[in-house]
Parts: C-alpha cells; structure tokens; sequence
C-alpha cells in the first residue's frame, strides 16, 4: 500500500527560495502543499498564519533568515511537530543553540546548502585537507553571490572552511581570515582565507584553492539555477519525515556520514 504523501508547508512564501520551493513541491507527487506562511501580518496570496501553517504540516521548509528560523525552530520545538528544513545562513552562536535545543524536540535538517554536488565538494575538501601539510599547502576560499545575498561569507562557504579544518584538527575561528585590508603582514601558516563577491543575479559559486610553492590545487562548485536547492530541500523533506529528534545535515541525508 502507498504512503500517503508527506505534508509540507512552507515558510518564507513570499521570497525567491519560498516561490520556488512552493513550485517544485506542487510538482512532486510524494508531496502535498498543504500551506504558505510569511512574515506576521502579511496576508494574501492565500498565505495563512504561522500557527495554521504548523498545524496542518508533517514538515516545514524554511529559507528565511537566521532570527526567524531559531525563532521557528523555538516555536515547533514548544508544540513538539512538525520537523523542520532550514536552509537560512549566516547563524549567529545563540540562534545556534535555539536550534540545537529545539532539536532535542523535533527532527531537524539544517544546511549552509542543499546541493548535492556541493555536499560531495564538502567531502573533498575535507580529505584534501587531511592530505596535504598545512605548513605546506595555504587555503583559500572563494565565493560569489548576487547583489541580494545579505550574509557574508556564505553559509556554504563557511561549511567549506569548516571542512578544511576539520580535515586539520583544528577549529575555524582559530585559524580564519575573514578580512585582509592595509598592511597585513605575512600570511600566518594554517590560515584558512575567505574572499566574498558581491554583485548581478549570481546563484552561487564556490571555489576552495589549496596553494603550495609551485602548484595550485582548486576544487570548485557553481550553481546554475536555484532549483538544485530545492531538489534537495525536497529530498531533505522525505528524509526527514517521521525521523527521530536530532539536528541533522544533507551528509545524513545522503548517508555521506556512513
């Protein structure tokens, strides 16, 4: 007998990601769009309230801003359904650890992004990292997003740099270079650099260079249009369904992790 389909409702309706979400779920018969939900107080579009959206979704697709998905993650979590997918970035540690106390509650899938293809450049990063001596092989991170893009550097790119550490041993923050302006001085050994662009309709591009005296080593991604990200919000959705309470990323997703 078939599963009746999973319940969504989306978050954030009236934005870019929330439009287009809201179409690749109308287009997907394992799921059903049962409501549409934006800021309080914004109406039409047949948008309804948070609290209708929440109560007649299995799961909710969130790409709205770090301050709002914490607050949904905090709002779920108090009713104990539905789970959530939250493709927001640039989190700040509070907003982090709502998220990580509401996953106590209710399952979570949290990503700086549902690419698969960028999912597998996380994992190749990492290995590389691992690979080549850091007194040795200096990295730099790339990225480029359009003019709207409000957080910098990316999520994505911040998962990238946490890659490369974590394929050292170390932490992040000890290591990362966000800014270089004026008189900077040598380049300290282990740093992990991160340049932005800014600019046009950009999707995304990602670019990690491992640089050696003598050769350069560069791994990249470039996003072609937005519906990659919610294909995998979508798989992200079927995944997290029913699942056990926990904060999760697209590696379990896509068994990466086993």
């Amino acid at each position: 007998m078939s599963q009746p389909p999973i319940r969504i409702a989306i978050a954030g309706a009236l934005g870019r990601m929330g439009r287009q979400m809201a179409d690749a779920v109308r287009a997907d018969p394992r799921l059903v769009l049962v409501a549409r939900f934006h800021r309080p107080g914004i109406v039409g579009e047949g948008l309804v309230s948070r609290d209708e959206a929440l109560a007649m979704a299995d799961v909710v697709i969130d790409f709205t801003t770090p301050a709002a998905s914490a607050d949904l993650a905090r709002f779920c979590a108090e009713r104990g359904e539905p789970a959530l997918v939250i493709g927001s970035t640039g989190f700040d540690a509070a907003e982090l650890a709502t998220i990580a106390k509401a996953s106590k509650t209710i399952a979570i899938v949290r990503s700086g992004s549902f690419s698969l293809g960028l999912n597998m450049l996380v994992g190749l990063v990492e290995k590389a990292a691992r690979a080549l001596d850091r007194d040795d092989w200096d990295i730099e991170i790339v990225e480029a997003h359009h003019r709207d893009k409000i957080d910098a550097p990316s999520g994505t790119a911040l998962m990238l740099g946490q890659a490369a550490a974590s394929g050292r041993g170390i932490e992040l923050d000890t290591v990362a270079r966000r800014v270089r302006d004026g008189l900077t001085g040598a380049r300290p050994a282990g740093e992990i650099g991160f340049a932005v662009l800014r600019g046009g309709g950009i999707v995304g591009e990602h670019g990690v260079s491992f640089c050696a005296e003598g050769e350069t080593v560069t791994l990249s991604h470039a996003a072609g249009d937005r519906i990659m990200f919610a294909r995998g919000a979508i798989a992200a959705a079927l995944w997290v369904a029913g699942r056990v309470p926990g904060e999760y990323d697209m590696h379990d997703v896509l068994a990466l992790n086993a």
